[in-house]
Order: C-alpha cells, then sequence, then structure tokens
C-alpha cells in the first residue's frame, strides 16, 4: 500500500475491481478471510432479488462464511439508482468499521465503486418527461449518437444497446453537462484498489464463453422463464441489459428449448460481454491509482491475497 495513505485519518478499504468474469468475487472472499474482512457488493444489477444466475450472483458456498453486503436488496421490479447505492454501501462501511471489521469493496460497476471511494456529489436529476418523450422514436444508435455530443467519455462506457440508460444519461448530461473527472473528486477513503484482468485476451475470451456455458448447466434459462412467470416483464428484463436481455429477447422468440439454437446465444451474448468488458476496461483506466494483477498468471491470485499489509 502507498506509504501516503498509512498516517491518513480516513479509514481503512480494500476495492476489488476490474472487468467481468475477472474472478474479483473469489479474490474478495480470500482477502475477507485473511483479513478480517466483509464484503460489499458494487454490481448494479446483484442488488436485485431473483437475478441470480444471469450475474453470477455469488453463492452461499462461495462466500466461505464471509459476510456480503449489498445483493438481494430490492425487488426487481423497483428501480434502483447510484444515489440510493450510495447511501445504502455507505451506511453498510459504516457498520463494519464500526465492528472493527476490513471493508471490501467487489465489483465492476464503475459508477458504483466511484460512488463509494470518491467523495463527489452525484447528479440529483429529477425525469425530464418532455426530453423522454422526444427520445422515444429515436433508436439506440440515435440515441448513443446524442449522449456522445453531452458527453462523449459516458458514451464510451455507457451500455449502447440498453436504451433506458442511454435515455437517462442523456437526461443527467442535459441538465448538468458532463459528470466531472476523478481528479475533482477528493477521496472518501484511504483505500487500496486492487485490479482483476487477464493478461493474455483470447484466455479472456475463452473464459467469457465457458462462464456462459456454466450459468446455462446452472439453469439460467430456467431462472429467465421463472421471472417472467412472476410477473417480471419483459421490457423491464431488457433493462436489466446483458444476459436478460438476450434472455428476454429468446423468450418472446419461444427459442430458449430450441437446442439447435443454444449455441448461437451463446456466441451473441459473448460477443456483447465482451463489448461490455471493453468499456470496464476504458472507465476504469481513469483511475490511475489501481494496482493490477494478471490472475492467469501463476502465482498472481496469490501475491494479490498477500498485498494489503496485515495491520
Amino acid at each position: 500500500m502507498s506509504e501516503k495513505g498509512i498516517d491518513s485519518p480516513l479509514l481503512h478499504l480494500i476495492a476489488v475491481v476490474g472487468q467481468t468474469a475477472t474472478g474479483k468475487t473469489a479474490l474478495a472472499v480470500q482477502i475477507a478471510l485473511r483479513h478480517n474482512g466483509e464484503v460489499i457488493s458494487a454490481d448494479s444489477r446483484q442488488v436485485y432479488r431473483g437475478l441470480d444466475l444471469g450475474t453470477g450472483k455469488v453463492t452461499q458456498e462461495e462466500t466461505c462464511g464471509v459476510p456480503h453486503h449489498m445483493i438481494d436488496v430490492v425487488d426487481v421490479n423497483d428501480v434502483y439508482s447510484v444515489m440510493k447505492f450510495q447511501r445504502d454501501a455507505l451506511a453498510a462501511i459504516a457498520d463494519i468499521h464500526a465492528r472493527g471489521k476490513l471493508p471490501i469493496v467487489c465489483g465492476g460497476t464503475g459508477q458504483y465503486i466511484d460512488a463509494i471511494l470518491d467523495d463527489a456529489s452525484l447528479p440529483d436529476v429529477d425525469p425530464n418527461p418532455q426530453l423522454r418523450e422526444s427520445l422515444s422514436t429515436l433508436s439506440n444508435e440515435e440515441l448513443l449518437a446524442r449522449l456522445n455530443e453531452l458527453d462523449p467519455r459516458r458514451a464510451a462506457t455507457i451500455e449502447p444497446e440498453n436504451p433506458h440508460r442511454l435515455v437517462r444519461a442523456i437526461e443527467i448530461a442535459t441538465a448538468l453537462g458532463a459528470v466531472p473527472e476523478l481528479s475533482e473528486a477528493q477521496p472518501r477513503f484511504n483505500a487500496l484498489v486492487i485490479g482483476c484482468r487477464f493478461a493474455d485476451t483470447e484466455n479472456y475470451r475463452a473464459r467469457i464463453r465457458a462462464r456462459i456455458v456454466e450459468r446455462i448447466d446452472a439453469g439460467m434459462f430456467e431462472e429467465a422463464e421463472r421471472l417472467l412467470n412472476e410477473g417480471i416483464s419483459l421490457d423491464r428484463m431488457r433493462a436489466l441489459g446483458l444476459e436478460y436481455r438476450h434472455l428476454a429477447d429468446w423468450l418472446a422468440a419461444g427459442a430458449l428449448r430450441d437446442t439447435n439454437t443454444v449455441e448461437s446465444f451463446i456466441e451473441t451474448l459473448a460477443l456483447d460481454i465482451w463489448a461490455y468488458a471493453r468499456r470496464q476496461r476504458t472507465w476504469f483506466k481513469r483511475r490511475e491509482t489501481i494496482e493490477w494483477f494478471d490472475v492467469d498468471r501463476e502465482g498472481e491470485i496469490e501475491r494479490a491475497i498477500l498485498f494489503f499489509p496485515t495491520k
């Protein structure tokens, strides 16, 4: 850990960040076991109850007894904002500190990570019905182009196939302009930020695909059908992005039981997740203090577990 932070009056915290499918959760659990810690999830979809296999939510067995916070906190039909996450996550972190434990933030949602680590004001922008109405007829490509005119940095990291997020981003950018750079925000904690990444690109792409297959085998299609039967609309499922957008499209087409098209589903979703991972990489490049570890290289995971100095 950087010596400049050792005598800081700020509270200590570890954050494990990085792209999807890089083993962040398993690493955070091992660090927590070594350093008497508890994990705070920073994932924009794991906050929702019922989104388990599609989000890769940690299982009870995988926690190894380490308490996890900010998972399954709201109903899937509710809309959980970054501001709500910040409020609830900071409360959880304060409680962990009060009990003499070490908070370990873990996730790949860049906005959620920033909301915890940086003491900067979040955009408090009310919905603009007139603007939303004017945007309702635009395609995803046109929405992305509009956002790019307003805030190129946000346009480079947003999920371009998600019209709900695109509209909301345009709404915020229209009201406030571009979001502040990280350099303008003050640190909220004395944080060590560990980054997980793959050194070998092809190895990483293979891992993304393998994880999709694992989730399908574990029942991801059945999870989507259950959500639909429980009253989750296809539009709401699509708004959740990535896996759930593809699952909603396949549910609408009645294709989930067609074994001949499963391979097409896997390949299409893998390409989408790969594109998302590239946007995550762009987002985290903004934070220059991340200590990166190549998790596909021998000994790197062990080195990351031991990296934080024991008190």
